[in-house]
C-alpha cells in the first residue's frame, strides 16, 4: 500500500501482536542498532528502489522478502552508529520545530481565509452602499438588493421559453434567517438561476479519457473557488452530448455534491463546450448578479457547513441538488457585490502568496530531511 513506513517496536515476540503480512519484521543482530537501521530504510532512494522491485497484482503489490534480504547497509561500529543516530535525531528535532512553525502558519492562513469570507458575507468587509449613501459618498438613492431581486425575477419571467406555464422559483423562508445589512435582501439559488437553463447534474458514466474529447470537470478539479485546469479529463463527444443541460458555456456556478461536499467555482470561459461529472452540480446564473458573489457565498464557512449538514450517506456523502436550488443567498446591491469581491480578491491573493512561500519551505524541509539521511550514511554527518 505505502511501502517504506517504519517504526522501532520494542519487545516484539514471534506470533504475538504481529500477525499481518503487510509488514516485514527486521530483527537486528547484536552490533546493529535498531534506530540506525530505521533511518537507513527511511531514505527516499531506498524507498524508490523498493517500489521499483515490488511484485504482484495491482492493489496487492509488495516488496519481495528476497530483495530486502539482499540489500547492503554500511555498518560502522555500535558506538559510531549511536553517534550517527544521535546526530540525525538532533538535526531532525531542529527541523521538526521549523516544520511545526510552518504548519502553524498554514493553519493561521486557513483561518484567515475563512474569516475574510465570513466578513464578506456578513457585510463587514467594506462599507455598504447604504452607509456610503448616508455619508454622502454615494447618491442618496441606490438600487437595493430587494429592487435588484425584483428586476431579476421580472426578467426571468419575461425570458421564459419553456413548455407550459411559467412557475415562479421557490422564495426563501426568512423566518429563521439572520438579519442582513441595510440594502441587502434574501434570495434563493433558484431565483438567481436562469429560467431556461435549470440547475443540473452532470454525466453519470463518462467512460475512458479520450485525448481529443470534451473537457470534463470532476470533484477533484475544484478547490478554493477555482477549477484546476492542469489535469482535466476528456470524454467522448457522443457521451457528453447526452447531457446537454450541463454543457458548459462559462460563467456557471459549479458545486460538488459527492464526497467533498460544497466545493465551489465559477466555470471559466475556456471550458465552454465542456461538461461535468455527476458529482458536480451546475447552476447557470443570471447576468444581473455577480456570479463570483454567489460562489463566495457558498464557499463561506457557515454556508459550507450548512450544505454539508444537509448531505446524507450512501456509499459516500451526497448532497441533493434540490437542497442547493432552495438554499438561501444574501443579495447585496450589485455595486456592493463588486466592491466586496475586489476586497476579497486582494486579501486572499496576499494569503495565497504567503501560502506558496510556506509550501515551498515545507518541500525544502522534506528535501533537507533526506539530505541529512544521505550524508549520515555516507559518513559526512558531523
Amino acid at each position: 500500500m505505502e511501502n517504506g513506513k517504519a517504526a522501532v517496536l520494542k519487545g516484539l515476540t514471534n506470533g504475538v501482536g504481529f500477525g499481518s503480512t503487510e509488514f516485514f519484521a527486521l530483527r537486528p543482530k547484536n552490533g546493529l542498532e535498531a534506530n540506525y537501521l530505521l533511518h537507513f530504510i527511511l531514505q527516499s532512494n531506498f524507498r524508490r528502489d523498493a517500489a521499483r522491485n515490488m511484485t504482484g497484482a495491482v492493489g496487492l503489490r509488495r516488496v519481495p522478502k528476497q530483495w530486502l534480504e539482499q540489500q547492503t547497509i554500511p555498518l560502522p561500529d555500535p558506538d559510531e552508529q549511536r553517534r550517527i543516530v544521535a546526530e540525525i535525531e538532533k538535526q531532525f528535532t531542529r527541523l521538526e520545530a521549523g516544520v511545526a512553525a510552518l504548519r502553524r502558519v498554514q493553519a493561521n492562513l486557513k483561518r484567515y481565509r475563512a474569516a475574510v469570507l465570513k466578513a464578506a458575507c456578513e457585510g463587514r468587509l467594506v462599507p455598504t452602499e447604504a452607509e456610503l449613501a448616508k455619508t454622502g459618498n454615494r447618491k442618496a438613492k441606490f438600487e437595493t438588493g430587494e429592487a435588484l431581486l425584483a428586476r431579476i425575477l421580472t426578467e426571468r419571467r419575461q425570458k421564459w421559453q419553456g413548455r407550459g406555464q411559467y412557475k415562479e422559483p421557490v422564495a426563501p423562508d426568512t423566518a429563521n434567517l439572520p438579519a442582513l445589512p441595510e440594502g441587502w435582501t434574501w434570495a434563493t439559488t433558484q431565483q438567481l438561476n436562469l429560467a431556461n437553463r435549470p440547475c443540473a447534474y452532470g454525466v453519470l458514466q463518462p467512460g475512458e479519457s479520450i485525448p481529443d474529447g470534451v473537457l470534463f470537470v470532476r470533484v477533484g478539479d475544484i478547490n478554493n473557488g477555482k477549477v484546476d485546469l492542469t489535469n482535466l479529463k476528456r470524454i467522448s463527444v457522443t457521451i457528453a452530448a447526452q447531457y446537454p443541460r450541463t454543457k458548459l458555456h462559462g460563467g456557471e456556478l459549479a458545486i460538488t455534491l459527492v464526497g467533498a461536499i460544497g466545493r465551489t467555482a465559477i466555470i471559466p470561459d475556456s471550458l465552454a463546450g465542456g461538461n461535468t461529472a455527476r458529482a458536480v452540480g451546475i447552476i447557470p446564473l443570471t447576468k444581473q448578479v455577480n456570479a463570483h458573489w454567489v460562489e463566495i457565498w457558498f464557499r463561506n464557512p457557515a454556508k459550507n457547513a450548512e450544505m454539508d449538514s444537509k448531505s446524507h450517506e450512501v456509499a459516500r456523502k451526497t448532497l441533493n441538488l434540490e437542497d442547493v436550488r432552495g438554499a438561501s443567498v444574501a443579495l447585496p446591491p450589485l455595486a456592493e457585490q463588486t466592491r466586496i469581491l475586489a476586497e476579497v480578491e486582494r486579501r486572499l491573493s496576499v494569503a495565497e502568496e504567503l501560502e506558496a512561500v510556506v509550501s515551498a519551505n515545507l518541500q525544502r524541509a522534506t528535501r533537507l530531511r533526506q539530505s541529512i539521511l544521505q550524508k549520515a550514511f555516507m559518513g559526512e554527518l558531523s
